[in-house]
């Protein structure tokens, strides 16, 4: 049985860590609603642009479609971007993702296709490297930056689209987390590249001419959707980390005090049964005199 002083430290101890994590909770808290507005700001663009984009590859369609929207003819090579977060203390947030990712993977070797990663954030790759360590095509660090923004989005869009030209995948999917609340961040995988052909163009009576062709409007188009939903997905991973960050905190605050009320039971107990004792003893040894 522990002594108290033992207890007492244990007691002093978990009261510390319960100050940390309530802390913690507290500045997930002010970071979440900021990153929640920014993911919810971009969603309405990224929606008006598939938008467009469902417009003009309705117009599109065979070897004139850019490369982007039509593919390479071949889905045997296919890349899984995964963006996962730079820290921890979030509860199963990256755990979820590299589930889904590893999921995806392995659907994919079932089928006989070729499966690579490209893995964004730092908190994926060991999961990832224990299972498929051969199969890691690069490592996007962005833990170098207070928040992700569009230059990374960018430069990682810039990547995969020089890698898809010159041939080394067919298919990338992109798994990443939507934000949802606090308590739930889904996990989702959708294809990135090529670019899915949107569905729902316009097919009403009005008919509009572009200036110029849809191909040329296409080539620039479909790079910069590439950009935006990385964006988008950088975003929604920022979101979702504070709110898992802040419920993961919030739990390990209640749980460190429901054991600090343990402790101090345990401990009053303890305390109580060495003075039942000291009493008994002393009681005794006036009787003996």
């Amino acid at each position: 049985m522990a002594s108290l002083k033992e207890l007492k430290g244990r007691i002093n101890s978990v009261k510390s860590t319960q100050k940390i994590t309530k802390a913690k909770q507290m500045v997930a808290a002010a970071k979440l609603r900021r990153a929640q507005a920014a993911a919810e700001a971009a969603r309405p663009y990224a929606e008006r642009l598939s938008g467009v984009m469902a417009s003009l590859a309705a117009k599109v369609s065979g070897d004139s479609a850019p490369l982007l929207l039509r593919g390479t003819g071949s889905d045997k090579r296919h890349l899984l971007v995964v963006v996962n977060t730079d820290k921890g203390l979030c509860g199963g947030l990256n755990a979820n993702i590299i589930k889904a990712a590893k999921a995806k993977a392995r659907a994919l070797v079932a089928e006989g296709k070729d499966v690579t990663f490209y893995l964004v954030g730092k908190k994926g790759r060991a999961p990832i490297k224990r299972d498929f360590a051969d199969k890691i095509e690069k490592h996007f660090d962005t833990s170098n930056v207070r928040q992700p923004g569009f230059e990374e989005a960018e430069a990682i869009a810039d990547d995969l689209l020089e890698r898809f030209e010159k041939g080394e995948f067919d298919v990338a999917h992109l798994v990443y987390p939507i934000f949802k609340s606090a308590l739930a961040q889904d996990p989702t995988v959708d294809q990135l590249i090529p670019v899915p052909s949107p569905e729902g163009a316009a097919g009403g009576d009005a008919v509009v001419e572009y200036e110029p062709g849809e191909e040329e409007i296409l080539e620039d188009l479909l790079p910069r959707y590439v950009k935006t939903q990385l964006f988008g997905a950088l975003l929604e991973r920022e979101a979702s980390e504070q709110g898992a960050s802040m419920t993961a905190m919030d739990n390990a605050t209640r749980n460190a005090g429901d054991l600090i009320n343990k402790l101090t039971i345990q401990y009053n107990r303890s305390r109580q049964a060495a003075i039942t004792t000291e009493l008994v003893e002393i009681i005794a040894g006036a009787e003996a005199l």
